[in-house]
């Protein structure tokens, strides 16, 4: 663990406390990604000269799994000591829930935030496929196990059962926001119709504790940490091997190759 910390952590001299600074800017999954931020978080936690947490996040939100993770990993490190989110420009959606993490919420008055709510996209090919000529046979065991494949339409109770897991992780979503921002959920509810707010109507929601900018943030971690202004970016790492391969072209092919397959597979996002 020491090697990890000395890795993400390398910029001031051993022992003398200072403000973590780590921004979340982009959407979750292609550019914010969720392993890497929780390890970062982690190593955070774990280190005695970081007295308190200044997460900088502009994010329209994204995967929902990454903004699940990324937000329970603040929420630990939260326990343990005083976090700010500052929202410069969007807290919207996943970007909200990493944001509802920390300790306290500050926001620039003509930020935006929230967009509470839970999206299910899924890619439909079938046209374009019998334009082609092209037909996929499927052999299954499990009757719902083809319901995700972008080869044909959803059947009726297919969309049902999709209707009810987005419901689902609605319902969580609205649990997270009412459990982190001390809300009643039935009026964390009325405010989740997916429709953004800027920071000064959210304010009066309860949806954020402060109005102000960098320094309002800095001097509330400042203050919450009990130390001087002295601040240490951190940005997470990416494997090691990710790295070597990001120098060849082979990382550029799979990349490409990835990014297709996920555009086909269906997915969940706060966004």
């Amino acid at each position: 663990m020491n090697g990890l910390l000395s890795m993400l952590l390398p910029r001031l001299p051993v022992g003398r406390p200072r403000i973590a600074v780590l921004e979340l800017y982009g959407a979750l999954g292609p550019v914010i990604r969720g392993p890497e931020y929780v390890r970062t978080i982690s190593a955070l936690a774990q280190d005695p000269r970081v007295r308190s947490v200044v997460v900088d996040v502009d994010s329209h939100g994204g995967s929902a799994p990454v903004a699940d993770s990324i937000y329970r990993s603040l929420r630990q490190l939260s326990a343990r000591k005083p976090t700010v989110a500052f929202i410069r420009g969007a807290g919207l959606s996943g970007g909200y829930l990493i944001a509802c993490g920390t300790s306290k919420v500050v926001a620039l008055p003509t930020a935006l935030v929230g967009s509470i709510g839970v999206i299910f996209m899924q890619p439909v090919v079938q046209e374009l496929l019998d334009r082609l000529g092209v037909r996929m046979v499927i052999t299954k065991e499990g009757r719902l196990k083809d319901m995700f494949q972008p080869f044909r339409e959803p059947t009726a109770e297919e969309r049902e059962k999709v209707q009810a897991l987005t419901s689902e992780l609605y319902q969580w979503f609205v649990d997270a926001v009412a459990s982190s921002r001390r809300l009643n959920p039935e009026v964390v509810r009325e405010y989740a119709t997916g429709e953004m707010f800027t920071a000064t109507k959210a304010k009066e929601m309860g949806l954020i504790d402060e109005l102000g900018d960098w320094d309002t943030a800095l001097d509330m971690a400042s203050e919450m940490g009990r130390t001087p202004r002295r601040l240490q970016y951190v940005r997470p790492r990416r494997p090691l091997l990710e790295r070597l391969l990001s120098r060849g072209g082979a990382s550029l092919t799979g990349a490409v190759v990835a990014e297709l397959e996920s555009r086909l597979w269906p997915r969940v996002e706060f966004r």
